[in-house]
C-alpha cells in the first residue's frame, strides 16, 4: 500500500499516512494523462486569432499590368498572397478549440497522475492545513521546509487564508479536493494535501 509523509504546519514530519490503493496505487496510464493534459490546454485556448484573406484585403481591384507583352509574370491583383500587403493563404479565423473527453478517461488520468506522484514520493499530507492570517511569508516558509518549489495545495473546502497566502508565490496553485486538475498535478513538483482533503479525495475518486 502506498504511503506519504505526514507533516505539521511547521513543516516537520510527524508520521506517515497510508494512501488508498484504488486512487494512489494504480499503474499510471501515460497515454490517458497526455490526452487529458492536451484537452485542458486546448480548452484554455481563446481562439481569437484572425487574419485577412485576399478577398478581404482592401484594394487590388484592377489588374496591375496587361496579361501579355511586358516580359513580367502575369498578375491579376496586387492583393494576391505573393504580393506585399496581399491577403493570407488559408487565413486563421476565430474558432472554438475546446472538445469533451469521456468521464472515465478523465478519472483514470487523475488516478494515474496521483499514483505517479505517490510512487515518486512527492505527496505531502498536512495535519491541519490552515492559517490564522493571510501571510505569504508564512506559506513560503512552509513550502521551503517541505521542499516544494512548484506545488499544488489542496484543501477540503475553500480556505481564503490559504488561497490568498499562496496566490503571489510563483508556481503554487491552490484548489479543493473535489475539483482536482490533472494538468496542475502533472505540472507541480509536490502534491500538498490537507489530511481532511485526502479523505475526501479517496471517497470521491475511489
Amino acid at each position: 500500500m502506498p504511503k506519504a509523509i505526514l507533516v505539521n504546519m511547521a513543516g516537520n514530519q510527524v508520521g506517515e499516512v497510508e494512501l488508498s490503493e484504488a486512487v494512489f496505487g494504480i499503474e499510471p496510464n501515460q497515454t490517458v494523462v497526455h490526452e487529458v493534459v492536451k484537452n485542458h490546454l486546448a480548452n484554455c485556448r481563446q481562439g481569437t486569432q484572425s487574419a485577412l484573406t485576399r478577398a478581404e484585403v482592401s484594394g487590388g481591384g484592377i489588374k496591375p499590368w496587361r496579361q501579355k507583352g511586358t516580359g513580367r509574370a502575369r498578375q491579376g491583383s496586387t492583393r494576391a498572397p505573393q504580393w506585399t500587403h496581399g491577403g493570407i493563404v488559408f487565413a486563421p479565423k476565430p474558432r472554438d478549440y475546446s472538445y469533451v473527453l469521456n468521464k472515465k478517461v478523465k478519472r483514470l488520468a487523475l488516478k494515474s497522475a496521483l499514483s505517479a506522484k505517490a510512487a515518486s514520493g512527492d505527496i505531502v499530507v498536512v495535519d491541519g492545513l490552515n492559517m490564522d492570517a493571510i501571510k505569504t511569508k508564512t506559506m513560503q516558509g512552509f513550502l521551503n521546509t517541505v521542499g516544494a518549489k512548484k506545488a499544488v495545495v489542496v484543501t477540503p473546502e475553500v480556505n481564503e487564508n490559504v488561497i490568498k497566502s499562496a496566490r503571489n508565490i510563483p508556481g503554487v496553485v491552490t484548489t479543493t479536493a473535489k475539483i482536482l486538475s490533472v494538468y496542475d498535478i502533472v505540472n507541480a513538483g509536490k502534491f500538498i494535501v490537507d489530511k481532511a482533503a485526502l479523505a475526501v479525495i479517496e471517497e470521491v475518486f475511489a
